[in-house]
């Protein structure tokens, strides 16, 4: 029995190899060149230095190709190749320009390919790339401090207020999170679709955004019904759920802190100004909502510091790898796994507001509810008019 129970299994794995195989090696039976070469060239990054430019790039076609060819503001300009301007697939090279280049000014650089194929990069406003050293380091930290650890402390401020109202008042507050936790779920969506876009297109940015959500969002669930059977139906504790908020939104500010970094490292300075004070008044809404879970308990002061800084500090590193090693699919990862955090937590309050209605003999769903839900997306709305200048 377990003889032919194996070989019903490899019986059709072998057939599906032997098809397989024979597709590699005969092609699919149709004889037929490509129109034109498959040749794709992905500029990963562009580095302004004192001398000119320095371009990051990769074969991320199905074809070797040879880099023959730059052009600088339509003219045709000497290069260098490291460490070789032959690049098979997946080989990655840097391309160095010696360019008399003018602060400020925007530039065009083409590769041209042995094939006549042609990758263009853009440099909006030029100016030295940001250098790893101690003092840029410091700099883009307190950038992300700002941005990050300031408003949400400047949110968790508003607990002991909010202590004083009653229960189904604190059920709207966590409504209002609810609202404010859709809006940053779609914005970090959004935000990891436009990165994903930017990677190479064989690594299917766009899909790595979903998957990273998907898979967060389902372990997480899984977490969440170890927790409940263990705790014998108890479900989360006040801090728990705070913690698992501060979590996700503490991967929601990464991709700011990465948008505000990049911003700086490609010359944009007013945009990268506007972005920490647009994000700075944005994000005190976020500590108003992981304070909302507290309020049923009673938290220490040292509570409200690792939540600060869990929700906070990504915005830090944030900075930091958009600044000086930002990489769009590494990014594209974060913001994924940022919103199937923060969709979980969705699904917990939405599930806790519920059987507590229940509990007390209530509708599922009241007006008060469905208010703080309504306000919490309409000051997530109105506050990200600060970002969009």
């Amino acid at each position: 029995m377990k003889t032919k129970l194996i070989l019903t299994v490899l019986i059709p794995l072998g057939l599906l190899l032997g098809v397989l195989g024979w597709v590699f090696t005969n092609g699919a039976g149709v004889e037929q060149e490509p129109a034109a070469p498959i040749e794709i060239l992905n500029i990963d990054r562009i580095i302004v230095t004192k001398l000119g430019f320095e371009l990051k790039v990769s074969n991320t076609g199905p074809e070797p190709l040879t880099i023959a060819q730059v052009m600088v503001d339509d003219s045709v300009w000497s290069f260098g190749v490291t460490p070789s301007p032959d690049l098979d697939r997946f080989d990655e090279a840097t391309v160095k320009i010696n360019y008399p280049w003018v602060k400020g000014d925007p530039h065009v650089i083409k590769l041209i390919t042995e094939n006549a194929i042609i990758t263009e990069g853009e440099i909006a406003a030029a100016t030295l790339t940001p250098q790893g050293n101690f003092n840029n380091f410091l700099n883009f930290g307190l950038i992300g401090f700002y941005v990050g650890i300031v408003p949400i402390g400047l949110g968790l401020l508003w607990y002991p207020f909010m202590k004083r109202f009653k229960r189904k008042t604190i059920n709207a507050i966590l409504a209002l999170t609810v609202g404010l936790l859709l809006f940053l779920f779609v914005g970090t969506l959004a935000d990891g679709f436009e990165i994903g876009a930017e990677a190479p297109t064989v690594l299917q940015g766009n899909m790595v955004v979903i998957i990273g959500a998907s898979l967060t969002f389902l372990l997480l669930i899984g977490f969440d019904q170890y927790q409940f059977r263990k705790q014998a139906s108890k479900g989360y504790t006040p801090f728990a759920l705070a913690l698992l908020m501060a979590t996700g939104i503490g991967l929601h500010n990464f991709g700011e802190g990465l948008a505000i970094g990049s911003s700086f490292a490609l010359g944009e300075a007013a945009l990268g100004t506007f972005l920490i004070i647009g994000f700075t008044l944005h994000n005190i809404t976020e500590g108003i909502g992981i304070a909302a879970p507290l309020l049923k308990a009673k938290p220490r002061v040292r509570n409200f510091l690792l939540l600060g800084a869990i929700a906070g500090g990504p915005a830090i590193l944030g900075t930091w790898f958009g600044g000086f090693i930002f990489s769009p699919i590494m990014g594209a990862l974060f913001l994924g796994i940022g919103a199937g955090a923060i969709l979980q937590v969705i699904y917990i309050i939405t599930k806790m507001l519920i059987e507590d209605h229940r509990t007390h003999k209530e509708p599922s769903v009241s007006w008060l509810n469905l208010s703080g839900f309504a306000i919490g997306l309409l000051i997530m709305y109105f506050t990200a008019f600060f970002v969009k200048f």
